[in-house]
């Protein structure tokens, strides 16, 4: 298939889609679409890049940098579990999940508003047990994923737990066994209890044939699993960080797409294989963007010594502590997130800012920018840049841009060029 087939299949049928389907469509579905569908397209924005040596021209469209691109998500995922496994504590953590009754999925599909409740109940669960237990407080990252293998509606909560806590004196305790017994019972009870708080008297009384099935048919409580982890502690905090944050998808378990059917490939854990399901293309958009999340919803939460307010805290006790004992927990140095060159130099081993042809560099040179529902010239550095960049957008769109002699002189002289700090915009570097 394609590199962009998930792409294809939503600019062939988006639009009836939306038509068919407007009244069941959240507005932070319509709009997360809409970022997508423009994912790279250079009528939304790029900049020009110039060899120095054989003047080849390359033209590099914005990224749209969205929640639901599975492009501009696999390299913020890279780029947060790199940052993720530096800058937490260096012991060994656990990967926990926590499910849920089949039966009460669809409870939470109807009332997303219970889905911030739902991670911080779970989150509570574990904090509780070592809070009451060790008198110690965790560390927790947790990352909420709505999708089943089968892309159906599934909540859960991925865990990156810290096997340990800090007391309240600074000092660090390890501690290295877990419960599912417990945890799965008081899980159990704590789902149950949120669903019954959260909804009104009617709701709950067509809901609650389900949450007694649900009570009955699971006698040990819902699902907790937490595997057993081994070896380097920042290799296994990176894999469990881009577990945590991966999209619903992937491009590469899309094994054929006709206009009408979507197959696509999944692992059933029932019997341990791999299996392929064929769903039309309605079905498929469906299962997709009901895991598209509410705007400004946060899928990965911090909690205990992680949580943004008492992190800083937490560390300087950390390294009170870790300085009588000569074992380094906290690193330090300050990490910086990478610029897009170093990102992908790193992945690659090639600089992408070198000319394939003539191997000169590349100079950034302009930048054209949507404003307005109009692509308009933000900075050329000389007049034929500018010149060039106007061509550029007449080709793009058959419109001549109009500006002021004062935006002019704006643009040519008077403005700084933003090459000179860092970009503001993830790019696309494969885009011509």
């Amino acid at each position: 298939m394609e590199n962009n087939v998930l792409k294809r299949i939503f600019q062939e049928n988006w639009e009836w889609f939306s038509v068919r389907h407007k009244k069941r469509i959240r507005p932070a579905v319509e709009k997360e679409v809409k970022k997508f569908l423009g994912c790279g397209n250079p009528k939304n924005g790029f900049k020009l890049l110039v060899c120095e040596g054989c003047h080849d021209i390359r033209r590099v469209p914005y990224r749209c940098k969205g929640r639901f691109c599975t492009t501009c998500s696999c390299g913020e995922t890279e780029e947060w579990s790199r940052m993720m496994a530096e800058d937490v504590f260096q012991v060994n953590h656990r990967h926990m999940i926590f499910t849920i009754d089949e039966g009460l999925r669809d409870i939470f599909l109807r009332h997303r508003e219970m889905l911030k409740d739902f991670m911080d109940e779970a989150v509570r669960v574990v904090q509780e047990h070592f809070e009451k237990k060790h008198k110690v407080t965790p560390g927790v990252i947790a990352g909420l994923h709505t999708f089943g293998s089968r892309l159906n509606f599934n909540p859960h909560v991925h865990m990156l737990v810290t096997m340990g806590g800090m007391t309240a004196n600074g000092e660090w305790k390890t501690y290295d066994y877990i419960p599912f017994q417990k945890l799965r019972k008081v899980w159990q009870t704590v789902v149950l209890k949120l669903i019954r708080r959260s909804l009104t008297e009617e709701e709950k009384r067509k809901v609650q044939p389900l949450l007694q099935k649900a009570y009955l048919q699971n006698e040990e409580g819902f699902y907790v699993h937490a595997p057993k982890q081994s070896g380097n502690v920042k290799a296994q905090l990176g894999y469990i960080g881009r577990y945590i944050r991966r999209p619903a998808i992937a491009v590469e378990r899309i094994v054929s797409y006709d206009g009408e059917q979507v197959v696509f490939r999944y692992h059933d854990k029932t019997d341990n294989t791999e299996k392929e399901e064929q769903v039309t293309v309605e079905e498929f958009i469906s299962r997709l963007i009901r895991h598209i999340p509410d705007e400004q919803f946060k899928m990965i939460r911090h909690y205990g010594v992680y949580a943004r307010r008492a992190k800083k805290i937490c560390k300087e006790k950390v390294k009170a502590w870790q300085a009588t004992v000569k074992r380094t927990l906290v690193r330090v140095k300050q990490l910086v997130r990478r610029k897009w060159r170093e990102r992908i130099q790193a992945n690659t081993g090639k600089d992408p800012m070198v000319c394939l042809k003539c191997e000169c560099y590349y100079e950034y040179k302009g930048e054209v920018c949507l404003e307005e529902g109009q692509l308009r010239v933000k900075y050329a550095s000389c007049l034929t840049t500018k010149a060039t960049l106007e061509r550029m957008i007449r080709d793009l769109t058959g419109v001549e841009e109009t500006k002021s002699r004062k935006e002019e002189k704006e643009v040519v002289g008077e403005r700084e060029s933003p090459n000179d700090g860092q970009p503001t915009r993830q790019l696309c570097l494969f885009g011509m």
